[in-house]
């Protein structure tokens, strides 16, 4: 592929090669740096070529939207000034037709203009010509073979394999570039045509791979950049997660704009492109986009936030690691709407709707948590007292189809936003977020199916029209949260359930079918958090920072609005407050029991 000057298409910066992981922060960071000790990340070709001439035979594999060829450009370029004679061999070659693999994913795309696939079943080895792979043989006459490009660990060649990663933002900062295309693909198709490919069957693909991989990995690596890498052993990686999963992590965000975006976050995020025209996400912790980075020597490195799981799930889910595997359950992440506009009224699909129809595990259960708000901010939820499905359904037609405003509030409750307080939108729920909250959306992880009914007419940044869902929106809309039913349902009513001297725990109460529960630590000066073998997102909600202290002896620095895990084996911190003010921190969790869970181990 020909790489243009313009290899990235994001108003976001390039993570940077090196940071000084040990520097403090006086607010939000956006670049956490998980420290490794010295000597573990190493940077550049020059020190992989360096490794991989002591080998005879060299697997490099890796995720699709690495620039192949200036990774071969750039290890061809050392390995001639090592004097080392290499034969290489290219994974490209050894892809079925573009127009065969097409066909096999079909199934799991659908057709153009469709918003939403389903799960993939494929293999990586379905998108390869098993018999190009069987064929690729070393050759003794060269100092070194070499096997380059996504599949190299497919073909019958034994050696150490290195994989290179690329951050899912970088993915698709590519892809909106014209960079990077899908998995076995040749063609640059319509970005959301693209990110659903991604969504549905390469990313569901590829992490299924490295996951059986892993054990064969001795080098992993982030090739993010365009003209570098940074890289560490498999061993090192190995200790280093080990290490967190016993202490505290946060993984990177990331931030996008929106058509309803605010200004929120351009104000209180040091670091952040002040030249965007707003920011309505912060993938907080949404865990299917995420990296971790971690910093050694000054050098960084990220990788997706799956090897975490790979390596540690069971330390990190405790009880619940048996349930969800490899999948983390809870997602974090901010919805800005300071001088923004409102969400579309929309809803989420029901259990077996997300899975019959997009192939999902668990459903899309969300609470909205307002870090902050102004006087006027509202949130849309539940229907009004005896509500006309039908009617509510033509109006809606209507709207879409002549471009004419909806007065909503015939059919849907607007109630008052206050800061801390928590709105519950268990799926199938009817709601939006009005202009001018901060909203923390604490839900379970999946993120992508959400069912617009109504836009306030707006168009999106791209100047096109957004996608209205009424028909699937209307296959999972409950229309039993109407009335008092709200209030009583879906407005979570604070309860203090432990006080002392200084601190109390206040429950704030999901609905019966949210899987995960949430807690608020109000205190002065510091606090004991027990995980009883659960995992605990958690943010600072209020106050200026935090120390987390994990019983390991691991003591970590949060600021205001950062999110961070304490894995169920950590088994206790110590949180004390480092403002003058007292400090509330969020946390969530999951249920001891949940009708769901035994759903899930069946699947």
């Amino acid at each position: 592929m020909n790489i243009l000057k313009e290899w990235r298409n994001s108003g976001q910066p390039l993570l940077p090669v090196h940071i000084d992981g040990q520097k403090e922060h006086n607010g939000y960071n956006i670049y956490p740096v998980h420290e490794l000790g010295n000597g573990k990340i190493h940077e550049g070709y020059t020190s992989l070529a360096n490794w991989m001439a002591t080998q005879n035979l060299v697997l490099i594999d890796g995720y699709t939207g690495v620039f192949w060829n200036i990774v071969y450009d750039a290890l061809d370029k050392e390995f001639r000034r090592l004097h080392v004679k290499v034969k290489w061999h290219f994974t490209e070659n050894l892809f079925k037709d573009p127009e065969v693999i097409d066909a096999l994913v079909i199934p799991f795309i659908g057709k153009d203009g469709d918003v939403w696939g389903t799960k993939s079943t494929l293999s990586l080895a379905d998108f390869f010509d098993a018999d190009k792979l069987v064929a690729v043989e070393p050759d003794a006459s060269f100092d070194l073979n070499i096997v380059l490009g996504t599949g190299a660990a497919l073909t019958r060649l034994q050696g150490p394999v290195v994989f290179l990663e690329i951050a899912k933002n970088e993915l698709q900062y590519r892809m909106r570039a014209g960079e990077a295309v899908n998995l076995g693909s040749k063609a640059i198709t319509a970005q959301a045509e693209m990110y659903k490919r991604f969504y549905f069957v390469d990313w569901v693909v590829l992490n299924e791979y490295k996951r059986t991989l892993m054990n064969r990995i001795r080098i992993l690596g982030d090739a993010q950049w365009y003209d570098t890498l940074t890289w560490i052993t498999s061993a090192d990686l190995q200790e280093g997660i080990a290490q967190l999963c016993n202490a505290v992590f946060r993984v990177r965000p990331w931030f996008e704009p929106g058509a309803w975006g605010g200004q929120w976050m351009k104000e209180h995020i040091e670091g952040l492109n002040k030249e965007e025209v707003n920011y309505a996400w912060s993938f907080e912790m949404i865990v299917p986009e995420n990296g971790v980075l971690f910093g050694s020597s000054g050098n960084i490195l990220e990788l997706p936030f799956e090897w975490m799981m790979f390596y540690q799930y069971k330390a990190i889910l405790g009880k619940h690691a048996d349930i969800f595997k490899y999948e983390f359950p809870i997602r974090f992440d901010f919805l800005d709407t300071f001088d923004g506009g409102n969400l579309s009224i929309q809803c989420h699909p029901s259990l077996n709707y997300i899975r019959e129809y997009f192939g999902e595990t668990f459903t899309q259960d969300e609470t909205y948590y307002i870090l902050d708000c102004k006087e006027d901010a509202v949130v849309y939820l539940g229907f009004q007292e005896g509500i006309n499905a039908a009617t509510f359904r033509k109006e809606l037609e209507f709207s879409r189809d002549n471009n004419q405003p909806l007065d909503i509030e015939q059919y849907v409750q607007k109630h008052k936003a206050n800061k801390h307080d928590l709105f519950l939108i268990p799926n199938s729920t009817v709601h939006s977020a009005g202009a001018n909250n901060m909203v923390l959306e604490i839900s379970a992880t999946p993120y992508i199916f959400t069912f617009k009914m109504y836009d306030w007419l707006r168009r999106g940044l791209d100047d096109k029209p957004r996608a209205i869902n009424i028909p699937h929106a209307f296959n999972n809309l409950n229309f039993s949260r109407q009335g008092s039913v709200v209030n009583k349902q879906l407005l979570s009513v604070p309860k203090i359930i432990e006080k002392s001297a200084d601190w109390q725990v206040v429950h704030l109460p999901t609905h019966a079918d949210h899987f995960y529960d949430v807690h608020r630590l109000e205190f002065d000066t510091e606090i004991v958090v027990q995980t009883y073998d659960c995992c605990l997102v958690m943010m600072l909600v209020e106050g200026s920072a935090i120390t987390v202290i994990a019983a390991n002896g691991e003591s970590t620095v949060y600021q205001y609005a950062e999110t961070f895990v304490i894995p169920a084996a950590t088994k206790m911190c110590l949180i004390s407050n480092l403002g003058k003010r007292k400090a509330k921190v969020i946390k969530a969790f999951l249920k001891e029991d949940h009708y769901i869970f035994n759903s899930i181990t069946s699947i």
